[in-house]
């Protein structure tokens, strides 16, 4: 990258930019020092920044590079979107056809990664690395080591990766507990347009977004600057854990404007577990399908019931109304696709359902969700 100035900025004014900068270095000055004298307690409560925070977690943080990937992966790591590509992403992808046409092989793009497990498991989204057939990790100390696809999640746009390494490899940890609040600080690390190491910083500006990628959207949304290549990268709280996968931005431009989403640590996590597990995930399947709620606030209509389902063995019918699910209320259609997903297949699911003036108890037993094919 190269900066330049602006043609029209000469010289004199080079030099007023620099007086003045100097100027008001200057009338700083006198609260900067008294500042330097505060106490260490009182220098304490007011922290500087997150330099501290940064080199616990960055060691962990991978670029990931990608070769003759699927659709799904865009160059430089750009998030899926349903809105059109930026013209260079445009662009690129025409020239890549061309170049496959020719038989020449061609570099798809490239994501950001975390290390969970020393032995060399790495996190990423699915639209990075799920489709690739060859894939290279950098460590940020420069070392590059071939990476295999353990497995991966379309549906949830997760995919962990495997690489060998002489030594064990630093990790972070995904959060435990409860969801961060809006509000709280977050920094995300990754490698935005290739620039490796690179930390943004911001706060959570929402929780259980919902962008129309799949049925198990629920995003956190950040500010923190998330740029093509940060996909696939850690969000970070103030205590060094993962929050949230990096996946998503909201953008005019193909840049950032502080709108970006990221993958609750709670789904991720369990994800991971099972594509460390099996390589795949296994998720409960009900044989429902959803649509709007008509007068009722809360809970999922159902409007459709698929022969020999579990629900249709269950014995729900059409314009039944789920209310709840284990005991736990159900808002809409999404949050019981994400309650039902959270079982494994052959769970059982006891439902709460009004149908009419009534409400029945019904007890489910869950299939398995067919696959993508």
């Amino acid at each position: 990258m190269r900066l330049t100035l602006p043609t029209h900025f000469s010289h004199r004014a080079l030099a007023l930019a620099l007086l003045a900068t100097t100027a008001i270095g200057a009338a700083e000055m006198l609260p900067y020092q008294a500042q330097a004298a505060l106490s260490p307690a009182v220098a304490a409560s007011h922290p500087q920044g997150f330099a501290d925070l940064v080199e616990q977690v960055s060691p962990a943080v991978v670029r990931i590079s990608v070769m003759e990937g699927g659709p799904e992966v865009v160059q430089d790591g750009a998030v899926p979107s349903k809105r059109q590509a930026p013209p260079r992403q445009r662009d690129q992808a025409q020239r890549d056809q061309s170049q496959r046409e020719q038989g020449r092989p061609r570099a798809m793009g490239q994501g950001s990664g975390f290390v969970i497990d020393a032995s060399g498991y790495i996190v990423t989204n699915f639209h990075v690395a799920g489709q690739a057939t060859q894939i290279k990790v950098t460590l940020p100390d420069g070392t590059e080591l071939p990476a295999k696809l353990v497995g991966g999640d379309q549906r949830t746009d997760l995919a962990l990766l495997k690489v060998e390494s002489p030594k064990p490899l630093p990790t972070v940890n995904f959060a435990t507990g409860a969801d961060p609040r809006v509000g709280d600080v977050v920094i995300a690390v990754g490698n935005p347009f290739g620039l490796s190491a690179t930390v943004t910083s911001g706060i959570i500006s929402a929780h259980g977004r919902d962008l129309g990628s799949g049925p198990y959207d629920d995003f956190l949304q950040t500010d923190a600057a998330i740029n093509p290549g940060n996909s696939g990268g850690p969000l970070f709280d103030m205590a060094g854990n993962v929050v949230g996968v990096n996946t998503a931005i909201v953008s005019p431009t193909g840049g950032s404007v502080g709108i970006g989403f990221a993958i609750p640590a709670e789904l991720a996590s369990k994800v991971v577990a099972q594509l460390k597990d099996g390589g795949q995930v296994q998720r409960g399947w009900l044989g429902v399908e959803l649509g709007p709620n008509g007068e009722e606030r809360t809970g999922a209509k159902v409007v459709a019931v698929q022969r020999e389902s579990p629900a249709a063995r269950a014995g729900l019918r059409p314009g039944d109304v789920i209310v709840e699910a284990d005991g736990g209320q159900i808002a809409d259609g999404r949050s019981l696709a994400r309650q039902v997903a959270n079982h494994a297949p052959g769970s059982a699911l006891k439902l709460a359902v009004k149908r009419s003036a009534a409400t029945l108890d019904m007890q489910v037993t869950l299939g398995t969700l067919p696959t993508e094919g």
